[in-house]
């Protein structure tokens, strides 16, 4: 296992290659582990998982407390992120990625960056957060807004023919945002 900072790095944005121990019967892999990520307080740590059918984009979603944690763990998902903090030396970056089941990878996101997916293929997600679930830390920016110049753009899925929900596709643009994070 190895946590590196992903490639053309958002402050923070780290990528972790998972180690899968095959053998005859199948395979384990160890997903998570606080101690690989001590710049986060793990007390109310809290794991989730997100299935999605091909062609779904969620988010982008952002919290000022919380960060997370994902793991593809069946299908594939291109992963959107862009720094919306302001002290941060990365602000005004976004970048795009694959995750694939078959290619066992974590993805550990900072509070202040907003991230979402586009669900390349039916999929499912695996996450942990750091804290419990609080609807007044979940903020917003819309997924395809040209000023954050993520690439979306995929052989698999037509993004005229997305599926998004009535709340991620009222988010407000970057423009728009009043309040950014630190």
């Amino acid at each position: 296992m190895s946590v590196k900072p992903a490639a053309e790095s958002i402050e923070g944005v780290r990528v972790v290659d998972l180690r899968e121990h095959a053998e005859a019967r199948g395979s384990f892999t160890e997903l998570f582990r606080a101690e690989w990520f001590p710049q986060a307080d793990w007390t109310n740590t809290q794991c989730n998982r997100s299935v999605s059918v091909r062609g779904v984009v969620r988010g982008l979603h952002f919290h000022r407390q919380q960060v997370d944690f994902w793991h593809c763990i069946d299908g594939r998902v291109k992963v959107g992120l862009y720094d919306l903090r302001r002290s941060s030396p990365s602000c005004g970056v976004g970048q795009t990625f694959d995750l694939r089941a078959e290619e066992p990878t974590g993805l550990y996101i900072p509070q202040g960056v907003a991230h979402g997916y586009l669900a390349l293929t039916d999929m499912t997600i695996f996450y942990v957060v750091n804290r419990y679930y609080n609807p007044n830390d979940e903020f917003g920016v819309t997924w395809n807004d040209p000023e954050l110049g993520l690439n979306w753009v995929s052989d698999e899925v037509d993004l005229a023919d997305v599926l998004v929900s009535e709340r991620d596709a009222s988010n407000p643009r970057l423009d728009e945002l009043t309040d950014r994070p630190e």
